[in-house]
């Protein structure tokens, strides 16, 4: 590791650190809040052509089983309407809500306190319908926003979207404060397992593309240019991903000639109270320099079967995060293991779009799930993670496989006995930990990782995302519903575990169960108002 790799690891380090919520103490944050004053949750870009896409989910009759059998779907040709799809289906709102003088919108990709720092980008070739250029997807209109347009000079050739990920960090920093970039990032994983569920939809294919290194993806986007964004809280690019309707290997990124950009950024927050450094320098450090990622090793997973027949437009729109739970319900054991298995790096949806062999491991506090004592249980999704945690978990822990969970499922029981008070406490003393059928927290390889690549911190928090969207659907799918947990005491977690030292850190925690929903909440159609 050179000098500037070694610099970029402590750095990671050493925020991770210092953002740790603990029992004593949270991470830092801001003191007060004032909720009238919450950033604007929409970027818009003032002077950018404006693109309005027609709302077509409720005509797509793709059955949610069909997204987990490879070549289930015939693929959809990629024009105007089936790109305005997958962003309905992705990125797109999926509901407003309204209680008293309060209104607020949810969308299809979840965010950590609802406040939504991913944002959506386009870049297109020959897409019937669509000029080539690049857009911004404004999820508040369902529209695109020209950025660019190149010049005259348009080559013919098979249609090409790619799809650009990039962070507000101000968003989340409003209110979590130094701890905001774990949450951007965890909301960049969900973002591309909600983009991966519905390419599926369509019958396309979703990759990385891992060889654009992050100062590539920020010039293809239009993110570097500082004059934009002037007084604007700036973007962070997180990635790019493309879709595909074959199988042919990925050209080179596009290569627009003589791009003509249009569009101001608007301001957010204009009176901002606090600013958080360390954000700042976690991010240049975690920059991706652009690699080619190896193959993931095959796996021989039985092809998943019993999925609910429900429209994956139905599961996808109506996901939501639970706030209650019925503390006396209990989960049918075939439901349970049907939610674990959907976690499994299975070559289908959402898992063929992720690079990197898994590195995160839930360990579960089950609660009420029938057939199974409560306790602590383990899932290693590799046989390399399954060793090295045996190997770092305590040794006292059994490790024993429960009776009647299916042969391929790597769920182990680590100790018997009722979790729910620790589970709540864990989980920054919240109910929704104890009162669900089952809740976990995600335990990534961290140490090794992050030594061989630091920029990868990142990654790790994009595939615990990936494992909550997963959930999420899985838990809508059955009438159930989950509840993403970013606030968690980390070293209270890893002690109970025995977990000492960096081998291990626990990113992300997650809770299932059946919803009790508040009456007094009223729901309104996402587009209701501004669509006839």
């Amino acid at each position: 590791m050179n000098d500037s790799a070694e610099a970029d690891l402590q750095c990671v380090l050493a925020y991770h650190e210092r953002t740790k919520h603990r029992l004593e103490r949270y991470a830092a944050g801001p003191e007060t809040l004032d909720w009238s004053a919450q950033p604007d949750p929409f970027r818009t870009f003032a002077g950018a052509e404006r693109i309005l896409l027609p709302l077509l989910a409720d005509g797509l009759t793709t059955p949610y089983s069909d997204l987990h059998l490879p070549g289930a779907v015939a693929p959809h040709a990629m024009t105007l309407d089936t790109v305005a799809l997958l962003l309905e289906l992705s990125l797109a709102l999926s509901a407003w809500k309204e209680y008293g003088p309060d209104r607020w919108s949810l969308r299809c990709n979840p965010s950590s306190g609802n406040l939504h720092p991913t944002e959506g980008y386009l870049v297109c070739e020959n897409v019937q319908g669509l000029a080539d250029g690049v857009y911004h997807y404004l999820s508040r209109d369902h529209a695109l926003e020209r950025r660019a347009r190149p010049g005259d000079d348009i080559v013919s050739g098979p249609p090409r979207l790619l799809i650009g990920l990039s962070s507000i960090h101000w968003r989340e920093a409003w209110k979590y404060g130094e701890r905001a970039f774990r949450y951007c990032q965890l909301d960049t994983g969900h973002a591309i397992g909600a983009l991966r569920y519905s390419a599926a939809a369509l019958g396309w294919g979703l990759r990385q593309v891992d060889t654009a290194s992050y100062a590539a993806v920020a010039g293809l986007l239009g993110l570097d240019r500082s004059a934009d964004f002037s007084g604007a809280e700036p973007e962070e690019a997180e990635l790019l991903l493309e879709v595909i309707v074959d199988s042919a290997e990925p050209p080179a990124l596009p290569a627009f000639a003589d791009l003509d950009w249009t569009g101001k950024a608007n301001v957010l927050d204009p009176h901002p109270m606090y600013h958080w450094p360390v954000i700042d320098q976690v991010a240049e450090a975690s920059r991706s320099p652009g690699e080619k990622i190896p193959a993931r090793p095959p796996t021989d997973y039985p092809l998943r079967s019993g999925l609910p027949a429900v429209a994956a437009a139905t599961v996808i729109r109506q996901r939501r995060s639970a706030q209650r739970f019925d503390r006396h319900f209990e989960l049918a054991g075939e439901a349970f293991y049907a939610l674990l298995d959907a976690l499994l790096a299975r070559p289908c949806a959402p898992w063929d779009a992720w690079n990197f062999a898994p590195a995160l491991h839930p360990v579960l506090f089950i609660h009420r799930v029938e057939g199974l004592a409560p306790g602590l249980y383990a899932l290693p999704r590799s046989a390399t993670g399954e060793r090295k945690l045996r190997a770092a978990l305590r040794q006292d822990f059994a490790w024993s496989r429960p009776e009647g969970c299916p042969e391929h499922l790597p769920l182990f029981q680590l100790a018997e006995g009722g979790c729910g008070p620790a589970a709540r406490t864990i989980a920054c003393h919240q109910a929704i930990a104890a009162d669900s059928a089952f809740a976990l927290g995600m335990l990534a390889e961290f140490e090794d990782t992050l030594n061989a690549a630091p920029w990868r911190y990142r990654q790790l928090y994009w595939e615990a995302g990936l494992l909550g969207q997963a959930l999420y659907l899985e838990a809508e799918a059955r009438g159930l519903r989950g509840t993403g947990i970013g606030c968690y005491f980390d070293d209270a977690f890893h002690e109970l575990l025995g977990l000492s030292g960096k081998a291990f850190q626990s990113l992300y925690h997650f809770t299932v169960g059946s919803p009790l929903d508040d009456p007094r909440i009223t729901t309104e159609a996402p587009y209701a108002r501004t669509r006839t």
